[in-house]
C-alpha cells in the first residue's frame, strides 16, 4: 500500500547510494545496507536520488531497486522514489511510475540546466502535481541545479493538495526559518544538508533526507529525537564530535566518500561508481579513514 495522504513525512530518510559489481546492481549489499538502516532505527528512504547515482541509472535497474528496497522496508518505513528532471514531460512519466509502484512519495528536484524563471517552475511542479496523486516533494539544491525555488514560489506551490513537504538543502538556516514562519503548519520541512541538520531542526525542521544516515543511522535517529525532547544541548555536544566526520562525506562529490565508507564497514562489497563518477582519489583515502575512526566506525 502507498502511503496514507494524511500521513506526515518525516523523520530520519536516507538517500540510498547504489552499490555495483563490475557495471551491474549489487543487490546483495543493497539489502544488507537498508536492513543495517532498519536495524538502527530509521524511518524512510529514497530510491533513485541523487546519491543513487540517478543519472546512470536505467528505468528498468530504478523499478527493481525500489521493490528491493520496499520488500525489505514492508509498510514499516516510508520509501520515496526521486523523479525529477530537467523535462517537466519526462518528470511527470517517471512520476506516474512512482505512482504504480505505490511509492510513497515522489522527490523532484528543481529542474536544472534550463534555468527556468519562478513562474516556469512553479508551472513545471503545477503540472506534476496534477498528473498525479501521489504526494510530492518540492527539491530545493541550488548547489547543483543553479536555479531555486523562492520563497514565495513555494508558498504558491504548498497550496496544491499533494504538495506538503520539501527538501530544503541550500544551508541557509535563515530562509528555513523563512519558510517555516510563511508556509502552513503542517508543511513538513526537511533538511537535505547533513553540516547544518541540528540548526535545522532548531529551526522547526521535522526531519532530513540525508547521506550520514547510511553510515550512522542510529546518531541521526538519536538527534532527532533529542531535539525533539528538547536536548537540545546534549544533541548539539554530540553533533559536534561527528562534524569533521560529516565534512568527510563530501571531500569529494557525494556519494563518491559514502560509498567508500559502507566499502570500509562491509556493508558493501565494493566502492565501485559509474562514469562519469569515479572512485574516490587514493591520496584521500587516508584521511576519510581517520575520520571515520574518530567516530569508532574503523
Amino acid at each position: 500500500m502507498s502511503l496514507d495522504q494524511n500521513r506526515k513525512i518525516n523523520g530520519v530518510i536516507s538517500a540510498l547510494p547504489t552499490p555495483f559489481i563490475n557495471g551491474e546492481v549489487d543487490f546483495a549489499s543493497l539489502e544488507k545496507l537498508v536492513q543495517f538502516q532498519i536495524d538502527n532505527g530509521i524511518d524512510g528512504f529514497v530510491v533513485n536520488g541523487t546519491t543513487a547515482e540517478s543519472p546512470t541509472l536505467t528505468k528498468d535497474e530504478v523499478k527493481k531497486i525500489y521493490q528491493v528496497v520496499k520488500s525489505k522496508a514492508k509498510n514499516d518505513k516510508i520509501v520515496i522514489l526521486g523523479t525529477g528532471s530537467n523535462s517537466t514531460k519526462d518528470t511527470i512519466e517517471n512520476t506516474k511510475l512512482a505512482a504504480e509502484l505505490k511509492a510513497d512519495a515522489a522527490l523532484v528536484v528543481v529542474p536544472y540546466y534550463n534555468k527556468p524563471p519562478q513562474r516556469g517552475l512553479v508551472e513545471h511542479f503545477k503540472s506534476i502535481a496534477n498528473a498525479v496523486t501521489v504526494p510530492i516533494i518540492l527539491y530545493n539544491v541550488p548547489g547543483r541545479t543553479i536555479t531555486a525555488l523562492s520563497l514565495g514560489s513555494i508558498v504558491e506551490l504548498s497550496k496544491i493538495k499533494n504538495i506538503s513537504t520539501i527538501k530544503e538543502a541550500s544551508g541557509d538556516i535563515g530562509f528555513a526559518k523563512e519558510l517555516k514562519s510563511a508556509l502552513p503548519a503542517d508543511f513538513q520541512l526537511l533538511s537535505g544538508d547533513d553540516g547544518t541538520y541540528i540548526e535545522f531542526l532548531k529551526a522547526g525542521g521535522q526531519g532530513i533526507i540525508s547521506v550520514m544516515s547510511n553510515v550512522i543511522p542510529k546518531a541521526c535517529a538519536d538527534w532527532t529525537a533529542g531535539v525533539k525532547l528538547g536536548k537540545v544541548a546534549d544533541v548539539e555536544k554530540d553533533f559536534n564530535r561527528y562534524k569533521n566526520f560529516i565534512n568527510s562525506m563530501y571531500i569529494e562529490a557525494n556519494p563518491i566518500p559514502v560509498k567508500w565508507m559502507l566499502y570500509r564497514m562491509g556493508l558493501f562489497k565494493s566502492a565501485e561508481m559509474r562514469l562519469p563518477l569515479v572512485a574516490i582519489e587514493k591520496s584521500l583515502e587516508e584521511k576519510v579513514q581517520a575520520e571515520m575512526k574518530s567516530v569508532g566506525l574503523a
